[in-house]
């Protein structure tokens, strides 16, 4: 009820796997000055990270967002067809050559990739060496979940046993604790299963602001002016994101088979 009470008018009622619900939510981004100013310093995280190089970058699960404007040549795509993609794919069967890619680049995606083994397997084979899968993904600390299961509408899972789930709905079925659980948890299976995939950024972040946002889901708590006030309120908060942080920036290089070191949270 409490949920429902605080839900946008825009998407209230209707089902989260329709790609209506989808194209309301580029609406919604754009309206929500809090939540657009999420998603612009997210974008530009991502793109100061990409590698120069002509190959094209993919974007998995484009939803709402509007990273394209940051990234003219990206390749948009998501698992249903709506007017601001430019590929409808799955991320177990990417349809690329090999080595075709420079990068692959997500928000909020993997943890609704209900078999992320398969996932995997295909970013390595499409991504040319030294390309980047980058993430920003939900990520599991005590704040984060009291927030995720008392606020969020998404299955928030850190005790599952699997990183696969049942395949259903494409944005419904979720377990919003999975990033964490593949590269904290279980981050030696994954090397040992993926070692030409090399966890070069694990960076804990946002406590707050998002929440703050309201999401795509929830009526906005802040107006869009405060958002730089409660910037530099989390950035003091630094040193404690791994007990608050609410979200993680993610990123894998291919590797050159090379030693390239490794870049973590703490010297990120």
């Amino acid at each position: 009820m409490f949920k429902d009470l605080l839900a946008h008018p825009l998407t209230r009622g209707l089902d989260i796997d329709s790609p209506r619900c989808t194209e309301l939510r580029v609406s919604i981004i754009q309206e929500k000055s809090f939540l657009r100013q999420t998603y612009e310093e997210w974008y530009t995280a991502i793109t100061s990270l990409l590698p120069s190089t002509e190959k094209p970058v993919l974007e998995l699960g484009s939803g709402g967002g509007f990273l394209s404007d940051y990234i003219p040549e990206l390749i948009t795509s998501e698992v249903f067809y709506y007017q601001h993609v430019k590929v409808v794919l799955d991320g177990s069967r990417l349809p690329f050559a090999n080595e075709a890619l420079s990068g692959i680049v997500m928000t909020d995606v993997l943890h609704h990739l209900p078999q992320p083994r398969e996932f995997f397997a295909e970013a390595s084979r499409c991504m040319c060496r030294s390309g980047l899968v980058i993430m920003i993904e939900p990520w599991v600390t005590p704040w984060s979940r009291l927030v995720y299961a008392k606020l969020h509408h998404e299955p928030f899972r850190p005790e599952a046993a699997e990183w696969s789930f049942p395949r259903r709905g494409p944005l419904s079925e979720a377990n919003g604790a999975l990033p964490w659980i593949i590269f904290e948890r279980d981050r030696a299976l994954f090397e040992k299963e993926f070692p030409d995939l090399q966890v070069h950024i694990i960076r804990p972040f946002m406590p707050f602001r998002y929440l703050l946002s309201g999401g795509v889901s929830l009526r906005s708590f802040m107006p869009g002016w405060s958002f730089a006030l409660w910037r530099n309120l989390e950035n003091l908060l630094q040193p404690w994101m791994k007990n608050l942080a609410m979200f993680a920036l993610i990123v894998l290089v291919k590797s050159n088979n090379l030693d390239q070191g490794r870049v973590t949270s703490d010297n990120f």
